[in-house]
């Protein structure tokens, strides 16, 4: 009688760790689904800057339509010259809002690092300049 104890404890043993498994398996589909989803989401992003021109500008006029921001680049030669200056934009730049939102939340950050470095950055020339 014990031996078939021992079987019967045996099968049960089997049985149960059977049902674990039976129970696990879709939780580990669950988180493989989860894992292949996020890796469809992630991508990696290689810059290639070998041909890429590099222009100065000093100037910035900012416009947009309901789908589109629009950032025009310039060089001012004389920015404390008075009358009429015509500048010629070099660089237009054409993003969506999205884009540009993240656009300004890193100027921002770059911004702000730059300042607790070196300080504060006054855009105000007026206030700037030392008499």
């Amino acid at each position: 009688m014990a031996e078939k104890e021992k079987k019967d404890q045996g099968a049960e043993k089997q049985e149960q760790q059977q049902a674990e498994q039976a129970q696990q398996q879709p939780q580990q589909e669950q988180q493989a689904g989860a894992q292949q989803q996020q890796r469809v989401w992630q991508q990696t992003i290689k810059v290639d800057d070998s041909d890429v021109v590099a222009n100065y500008a000093n100037f910035c006029r900012v416009s947009s339509t309901p789908e589109e921001l629009i950032l025009d680049l310039a060089l001012n030669p004389n920015p404390f010259a008075t009358g009429e200056i015509t500048l010629k934009i070099n660089q237009r730049i054409i993003m969506n809002h999205y884009t540009a939102k993240r656009l300004l939340a890193a100027l921002s950050a770059a911004i702000q690092r730059h300042e607790q470095v070196f300080g504060v950055l006054e855009t105000d020339v007026r206030k700037r300049v030392v008499s």
